[in-house]
């Protein structure tokens, strides 16, 4: 099937009040501003290596071609979650990395898998279930892809973001036991956690 007709296409609704669906190129507004409100968090500093002082400099150029990117490569995907009256409630980013090359955080990859990164919900709507169905579509997009044939789903949380690790836990992440420092400050560690392929 044709992987960037597939990417425009909505993922089912997964409950009445909100559909989980793949961004759409045209709206990169939506996500700048979605990205900026996730990096105002209280959190944001241990959860993510952006800041939104970055972020905020950075032109519309920078914005349109990320969210095409996300809407239509073969190799990233953005989800959104998105209520009936429009909201976004949470993202995920999943991004495909090649066995043998240099992954998202510089590294070189072991496994043909996906990364899962900008991993957020709004405050309002967690514990609601949003962060599973989000995961639920990303991971489900990681295996149905052919080439490569995804080993496996990561991510990595920052070890004083404990009530983000117990929610991956609780989603099936499990720690591989290969930690990398954070890239702002290397006297903290930020864990690897993954789930297998189903049958793997």
């Amino acid at each position: 099937m044709d992987q960037t007709n597939r990417a425009e296409r909505a993922v089912p609704l997964v409950k009445a009040e909100r559909a989980v669906r793949t961004v759409r190129t045209d709206e990169w507004a939506r996500a700048r501003e979605f990205r900026l409100d996730a990096l105002r968090d209280p959190v944001a500093p241990i959860a993510f290596l952006e800041t939104y002082e970055d972020a905020v400099q950075r032109p519309d150029s920078f914005w349109r071609e990320r969210t095409e990117r996300s809407a239509r490569s073969a190799s990233v995907r953005q989800f959104v979650a998105e209520l009936t009256d429009g909201e976004w409630a949470g993202s995920v980013v999943a991004l495909v990395e090649r066995a043998g090359t240099t992954d998202a955080l510089g590294g070189l990859s072991a496994y043909e898998q996906a990364h899962l990164v900008a991993v957020y919900v709004r405050p309002e709507h967690r514990g609601a279930g949003v962060l599973k169905e989000l995961f639920d579509a990303a991971i489900a997009w990681a295996w149905s892809l052919e080439e490569p044939r995804a080993e496996r789903v990561r991510l990595y949380v920052d070890e004083r973001n404990g009530r983000a690790r117990a929610a991956y836990r609780r989603l099936g992440f499990e720690p591989t036991g290969r930690t990398v420092p954070v890239e702002n400050d290397p006297s903290a560690r930020e864990f690897e956690l993954a789930v297998s392929r189903p049958g793997a």
